[in-house]
């Protein structure tokens, strides 16, 4: 077997067998397989698609490159959620714990920001003294003490994903629905828990345009895991809006102690309840999200999980010295507030990282005060910026602003949760 023949294959149209598959990563893993062989491949796979199990042993192969999280100590079912990433998307601080609270097990690996959407570990370290890197053992310690841990992924966990996705970013083969969902799976697998639970997000805010698009990548992530012996059910949402009323780190961590003391943004306390009741659910649990929620047990475990991990909330969460309204030049009714403009404003405050080597500041972003649906008058506030200087702070303003669509007339919030995928199919409307 040699990369030509195999990279033919693909060219062709033909599928790949396992092995081949599994030839390709283990010799690109040991570079024995150059860039520009594997860039030849990738993009044969963009052009030509992979079939489901194609996709499949592409996941594996990624799996079986590193180390696979070993969760057996943990009593019961344990239970994953991730993500495909948003703007204001704090899900996995309110859903995840109150998934714990309820009595589900839960072990979660999670990442930092990418382009405009934030990322929980970020989020995670604007509490003071907070750390995300944990050996495996107080990992799997703290997951059987408090219920949850959430931490950064190990650099031994899926390596051949690592060096894949930064091929795929510098040669315009990110956007492949096979190559997407086997990167996610695969680390997903790789941390060991029983059963997953998917927020798939599409819209302005996201990585993926459209409903249809979404559903796609869904169906294909829960094949993916239940061919790997996972339990998997998908939740697509939209992500034209920003998620909740925070954008910025601590912002949202505070946004999401709030919600776990049932105060907070209907919309966004829906769609955490509804990821907590399919957590639950894959977990064979019983118990009633909604009473644990106004029950208060889900903030506890939240501050639980915190401390365990170092974080002293009692000093105080990081708060931005500058706070600057900005202001509705007419009125009307919000049509509609742009994600991806909002993520990128929050990203230019120092929410997120421009470049690699960008230090995120915890207390940037903006609160926003007019959602959809709302009536404004002008001059009443749209949102507060969080900046940690004036000049920063101006730069943002008119993108803020720009960001707004009014209406003449009364706007309801659309629907936020527009399908569930699981092993059976899509169902429409969740």
């Amino acid at each position: 077997m040699n990369p030509l023949e195999v990279i033919g294959h693909k060219r062709d149209g033909r599928e790949h067998p396992p092995d081949e598959i599994r030839f390709l990563i283990t010799g690109y893993l040991r570079s024995e397989i150059p860039d520009y062989q594997m860039a030849a491949w990738l993009m044969a796979v963009c052009i030509r698609g992979m079939t489901a199990a194609e996709t499949l042993a592409l996941t594996q192969a990624m799996v079986a490159s590193g180390e696979v999280l070993d969760l057996s100590a943990i009593p019961g079912i344990k239970v994953d959620k991730h993500s495909t990433g948003g703007v204001g998307d704090k899900v996995t601080l309110v859903a995840a714990p109150l998934a714990a609270a309820c009595g589900v097990k839960v072990p979660k690996l999670s990442g930092r920001a990418l382009a405009h959407t934030g990322g929980t570990l970020d989020k995670l370290e604007s509490v003071p003294g907070l750390t995300v890197d944990l050996e495996p053992e107080r990992f799997i310690r703290q997951v059987r003490d408090v219920g949850i841990a959430v931490a950064a992924q190990s650099p031994l966990m899926v390596p051949a994903d690592k060096l894949l996705y930064a091929l795929r970013d510098v040669t315009a083969t990110v956007p492949s629905v096979p190559l997407i969902a086997s990167s996610v799976m695969s680390k997903k697998i790789a941390a060991g828990a029983d059963a997953i639970v998917l927020d798939v997000k599409f819209g302005r805010g996201a990585f993926m345009p459209d409903v249809a698009s979404a559903e796609e990548l869904a169906a294909e992530m829960v094949e993916l895991g239940e061919g790997a012996g996972r339990r998997t059910v998908a939740l697509v949402t939209a992500m034209d809006n920003p998620l909740g009323r925070t954008v910025g780190n601590a912002l949202e961590v505070q946004e999401a102690l709030d919600a776990l003391a049932g105060k907070g943004d209907a919309e966004l306390l829906e769609v955490c309840l509804r990821v907590t009741r399919e957590m639950c659910r894959l977990a064979g649990v019983a118990t009633d999200p909604e009473k644990v929620l106004r029950s208060g047990a889900g903030r506890e475990t939240f501050e639980r999980m915190l401390a365990a991990q170092g974080g002293r909330l009692e000093r105080g969460l990081p708060v931005a010295p500058v706070q600057v309204a900005v202001k509705a030049e007419a009125g009307g009714h919000v049509e509609s507030v742009d994600a991806l403009e909002i993520g990128l404003a929050a990203l230019e405050l120092g929410a997120g990282r421009i470049r690699k080597e960008d230090r995120v500041d915890p207390a940037a972003g903006l609160v926003i005060e007019a959602p959809v649906g709302a009536q404004v008058r002008a001059g009443d506030p749209l949102a507060v910026v969080h900046a940690r200087s004036h000049e920063v702070a101006d730069r943002v303003t008119g993108r803020i602003r720009n960001a707004w669509r009014l209406s003449d007339r009364e706007v309801r919030r659309p629907p936020h949760i527009l399908a569930r995928v699981d092993k059976n199919g899509v169902s429409a409307g969740g």
